[in-house]
């Protein structure tokens, strides 16, 4: 091969890389979609055709022995039998019209399918997703709700697959009203005089998230085996993505649960998959909770003991996760048994989901320990106080900010008067790093820390603000993507304080930062390496810092702003003008601070004679005594040398 066939290969490879990743780009989510698509249909027909083999198998077989033994009999006809003896006492509920009923008030609008009975879709009102579109929780292919169970003969059969028939008609509800519509699955044995069937009755009250859903058996005690004391009730869906970034609604989204008579909820894991059975315990309500809606069934009473609970992340690149549940509903044995539940399907907002005195808000993440209790008891409270008497929530987070500093003040005019003290005492602190040097560090530590002690100084004074601002940093961490108030809130040029604000879209992503430019976090984060800076120039000439530290404090913001760039907007700017403030704070504090009367006071205070806490008498007897066994083996050392 010549040099020129090898050139035209390269080019040939290069070009052809090129057009492959260009295409690559334009169909990527095609092909995630496909791949989760064939993966899916994998996972969910390899377990069923193993059984349906066997059955099948066995069935034939079967069939076949019976035409063997009898002539007379077709194939056709013995094919009809066996198809009628695997359908049991549910024959005539295998066929139906699938014509769907409506059912709606202020604030939902649920479609319920006569296969199965079940709420195939749901609709909130006057709520729409990031792209505009009406906000749909899950549709009819992407849920599933149904009861499993065994007949005497222990045939299995599952209500999810057979048509329900109801009388009912659509309805809609307001104001006070409430209303109802029953779907029944009736036995091929049913007759009026003796009925025998299952029966979902769906109620719903005006201008309200509560959907009312009560289970009934009649006649089933002739139905079950006579050992059955539950019924399986199995309910699941593929939550669809609502939100502007489906990652950060994947980081909060998981089946959470509740047991009976508890304060307290649990969860599954919110990043990754999860599969837990729960031995013991009855639960109250089991969430399907998305970013900032939920899916939640709630007894009135309590499932029984024995629940499964599953939650995956899919390969497909629109839906957050799918999420299943297996409940325990208690059956008595009895001629006619009911189980009312209801659904709660609506927002994440801590005061809706209080008032249900279900314990539901406790689903939203407000953090744990002293993080949580600020968020429940301070921040929300006064949160939902001013989002009530002001209508941009811009504005609230500007006057939730000037609140905190307006708090911290006090702390922080100490912090600046500390700084401004320590800077006055700059020729003192010369005079001690002149007369040691770096030859002896401890015993300038020591001459440092007795002038401070000496002038009154504390020099620890400063980090108290930056202490106290770290658990309101963590709180507010956690409350501002979780306030459901701040969802599609515009302000200045951010569209939803819920999410990042965009001001550039690149068209390519960048590792760890991302696709596009938030303008609040690198306003943020300016702001912050500008504070870093002033705080610097006022430290102590003379203190002594790492070298690594002084690089690393200005590397920190840098590491905010690779964090916050796909975080909510709210946050960046809320730090952005909590910074601002400040600035304001220490040009006035500089202003008025008067640096001659803190110099005498501190002269004044050098007459008075110096009182010595007990554990400051303790240390320095402690360090006497190390410093004389220091030099007592140096002496030892020094005498072998010599011999």
């Amino acid at each position: 091969m010549d040099r020129k066939s090898i050139i035209g290969f390269i080019l040939i490879a290069v070009i052809l890389t090129v057009w492959m990743t260009i295409n690559s780009n334009n169909n990527a989510k095609e092909a995630i979609v496909l791949k989760h698509t064939q993966d899916s249909l994998a996972k969910l027909d390899s377990s069923q055709r193993a059984v349906d083999a066997v059955r099948t198998k066995r069935i034939a077989d079967s069939m076949m022995a019976i035409v063997a033994k009898d002539t007379t009999l077709s194939l056709d006809s013995v094919v009809a039998a066996k198809h009628d003896q695997v359908l049991g006492v549910f024959k005539a509920a295998t066929t139906g019209e699938n014509k769907t009923l409506v059912i709606q008030n202020e604030k939902l609008k649920a479609t319920i399918y006569p296969l199965g009975g079940r709420i195939g879709q749901v609709e909130l009102k006057g709520i729409k997703t990031s792209s505009g579109k009406p906000l749909i929780l899950f549709r009819s292919d992407s849920t599933h709700f149904g009861l499993a169970f065994f007949d005497k003969q222990r045939r299995r059969f599952s209500t999810d697959s057979l048509y329900f028939r109801t009388a009912g008609k659509e309805f809609s509800v307001s104001g006070n009203d409430s209303n109802s519509i029953a779907f029944r699955l009736y036995s091929d044995s049913s007759t009026d005089a003796h009925p025998i069937y299952i029966e979902y009755l769906y109620s719903l009250r005006g201008n309200s998230y509560m959907l009312g859903c009560a289970i009934s058996f009649v006649g089933f005690n002739e139905v079950f085996p006579s050992d059955q004391s539950y019924v399986d009730l199995n309910w699941g869906m593929n939550t669809p993505a609502q939100e502007k970034n489906i990652d950060n609604e994947r980081q909060v989204a998981s089946v959470f649960y509740n047991f009976d008579g508890e304060e307290g909820i649990e969860n599954l894991k919110e990043s990754g998959n999860e599969n837990k059975s729960l031995t013991t315990g009855e639960i109250k309500w089991v969430s399907f909770k998305q970013q900032y809606f939920s899916s939640i069934l709630i007894a009135n009473t309590k499932f029984a003991s024995g629940s499964e609970l599953s939650v995956r992340t899919p390969l497909d690149p629109f839906t957050v996760k799918a999420m299943n549940t297996t409940l325990s509903i208690p059956f008595g044995r009895t001629a006619k048994e009911t189980f009312p539940m209801r659904f709660y399907f609506g927002p994440n907002k801590f005061s809706e989901l209080k008032s249900h005195n279900l314990h539901l808000e406790r689903e939203i993440n407000l953090g744990s320990s002293i993080f949580g209790w600020l968020n429940r008891y301070v921040f929300v409270p006064l949160f939902a106080f001013l989002g009530a008497h002001f209508a941009s929530y811009g504005l609230v987070i500007l006057l939730l900010t000037i609140i905190v500093k307006i708090v911290l003040f006090p702390i922080a005019y100490k912090s600046f008067l500390s700084a401004a003290k320590m800077r006055v005492m700059k020729p003192e602190i010369d005079e001690i790093n002149e007369k040691f040097g770096k030859e002896d560090p401890m015993k300038k530590q020591q001459a440092t820390m007795a002038l401070y002690k000496k002038a009154g100084i504390n020099p620890a004074a400063g980090c108290i603000p930056l202490l106290l601002q770290i658990p309101i940093l963590f709180t507010l961490i956690r409350l501002f993507p979780a306030a459901y108030e701040l969802r599609q809130q515009p302000f200045l040029w951010a569209t939803d304080l819920s999410t990042y604000d965009s001001v550039w879209d690149f068209g390519f992503n960048i590792p760890m930062y991302g696709d596009h430019m938030s303008l609040f976090a690198l306003l943020m984060t300016v702001s912050t390496i500008l504070y870093t800076w002033m705080n610097q120039q006022m430290l102590t000439p003379g203190s002594t810092q790492m070298p690594g530290m002084k690089w690393l404090i200005y590397l920190m913001p840098v590491f905010f702003l690779f964090a916050l760039n796909k975080y909510s907007s709210a946050l960046s700017y809320y730090y952005f003008v909590s910074n601002i403030i400040t600035f304001g704070q220490m040009w006035l504090m500089r202003r008025y601070v008067d640096h001659d009367a803190i110099r005498a006071k501190i002269d004044q205070h050098k007459l008075k004679p110096v009182k010595q806490s007990g554990f400051m008498q303790r240390l320095e007897q402690a360090q006497r005594q190390r410093m004389e066994q220091v030099k007592k083996q140096q002496g030892t050392s020094n005498k072998g040398k010599k011999k």
